[in-house]
């Protein structure tokens, strides 16, 4: 599908951003998780359920409870288009069951588009028939390691709230870390695909992924992430060329284009509602107005829900 700059990103978008961007899918090698054990072939102790490991695609079975009964046929083929390019870069998590078999517990989906994708191993959490505590701790442990990449602490994190029914606040104080800390990990995991997959393969820093997370396009952040790859930019270039994208220029009627930065913001989250639909006056003293244009009572109900934030 061909890229279309989304509204109210300004003029231009294609020069700021260059379109010769082809070579950097040459750089994506798909995350395979060849590293970890194949299920069955050794006797894994019990209880070791933080790692992952890989599981052959027949002997894991879904789940007779799953209350998801229908997946789009169509999403689901785009999701095994992504796994064959990328690797399935979050495993599933499973439990043991008798006979060497394996039952989902999450990833249904996923397990789905895997096998959509022709791959016969699936990388998988497996969880025991434990008491929780002992769950939480071999969690904990796992993200204590010093070789964990950026995606993989983020997926612990996230699994210490679904799997250990724990809150942020008590997830940080289990893994001796800041709250904020913790929160901006998370948010990693809501980056496309192929960011995640940029990020774990060590191709962008997290401090890329941070000022993408800035943006709410998922295409501008995916293009912005390989036009990172191609041109080496640096954290603080990439600020640039998202400020660049961001800054509503076009919506100053009147003074000069260097305005104080709060100005920007201000438009930045009007625009959020409004879109084009602003306009800025401001005299060299600092006088003016903002002019709000709206099409519906939504827009204005969404504004409220924005300044009540």
């Amino acid at each position: 599908m061909a890229y279309k700059p989304p509204r109210g990103l300004g003029k231009g978008l294609g020069a700021l951003l260059g379109d010769d961007l082809e070579i950097v899918d040459s750089l994506r090698k798909p995350v395979g998780y060849i590293n970890k054990e194949i299920a069955g072939d050794t006797d894994t102790p019990k209880g070791e359920s933080a790692d992952i490991m890989r599981i052959p695609v027949t002997r894991i079975d879904p789940n007779p409870y799953q209350p998801r009964q229908s997946f789009d046929s169509e999403s689901l083929r785009e999701l095994a288009d992504s796994i064959k390019a990328l690797g399935l870069i979050q495993p599933i998590t499973v439990r043991r069951m008798e006979n060497n078999r394996y039952q989902i517990i999450s990833g249904e989906r996923r397990w789905r588009a895997c096998r959509l994708a022709g791959m016969d191993m699936i990388p998988a959490y497996v969880r025991e028939s434990d008491e929780q505590g002992m769950l939480e701790m071999a969690i904990v442990e796992n993200i204590q390691r010093e070789d964990l990449d950026p995606i993989e602490t983020a997926m612990s994190y996230q699994r210490l709230i679904d799997e250990c029914n724990l809150t942020q606040e008590q997830m940080a104080q289990r893994v001796g870390k800041k709250r904020a800390s913790v929160t901006n990990y998370l948010r990693l995991l809501k980056l496309p695909a192929k960011v995640q997959h940029d990020l774990k393969v060590g191709l962008i820093s997290v401090g890329h992924a941070k000022v993408l997370l800035g943006l709410e396009n998922a295409s501008l952040q995916q293009h912005l992430c390989d036009l990172v790859i191609q041109k080496d930019l640096s954290v603080r270039q990439l600020e640039e060329r998202v400020h660049k994208l961001t800054r509503p220029m076009e919506l100053i009627e009147d003074g000069s284009p260097d305005l104080p930065e709060q100005y920007y913001k201000v438009l930045e989250y009007l625009g959020k509602v409004f879109g084009d639909n602003i306009s800025l006056k401001r005299s060299a003293g600092g006088k003016g107005s903002i002019t709000l244009r709206f099409s519906s009572d939504e827009e204005m109900n969404r504004l409220l829900e924005l300044l009540e934030r």
